[in-house]
């Protein structure tokens, strides 16, 4: 009586189907449960503020950049307030304004946006300010 079969050929190669099942599963999770924070395209130098916080924005939104010299950019894109205009009517009303103005920029540009933002429909908006260190 013969246990052992000497005709078995070992296995000289790996299956890596498993392998690479299990790598994008773990992949899939990582991507799904991991938070993004969004920093803006335009360089900026932000205020500062003790309270500033990273806060996911979950409604629609529409990111409206001022830069130093006074220049409005929608959604990275340059724009002047009758785009924006143009664009937050195309916006429900739960949409969420992000504000980023450079330090620098007169109040006044700033105030222009959010009562443009304001007589559109749109009251909720976010000011983007950088951590007071």
């Amino acid at each position: 009586m013969k246990l052992i079969d000497d005709d078995d050929k070992e296995i000289s190669e790996i299956n890596m189907t498993p392998f690479v099942d299990i790598i994008l599963v773990v992949l899939i999770i990582f991507l799904a449960t991991a938070t993004f924070i969004v920093e803006g395209k335009i360089p900026l130098n932000l205020p500062k503020a003790e309270t500033s916080q990273s806060k996911e924005i979950k409604q629609k939104k529409v990111v409206v950049t001022i830069k130093k010299d006074g220049s409005i950019y929608i959604d990275d894109q340059k724009g002047s307030i009758d785009i924006l205009k143009k664009k937050i009517k195309k916006l429900p009303k739960e949409a969420v304004v992000v504000l980023r103005a450079d330090k620098d920029v007169p109040f006044q540009k700033v105030i222009t946006v959010i009562d443009t933002c304001r007589s559109e429909g749109l009251e909720r908006y976010s000011i983007e300010t950088s951590k007071l260190e």
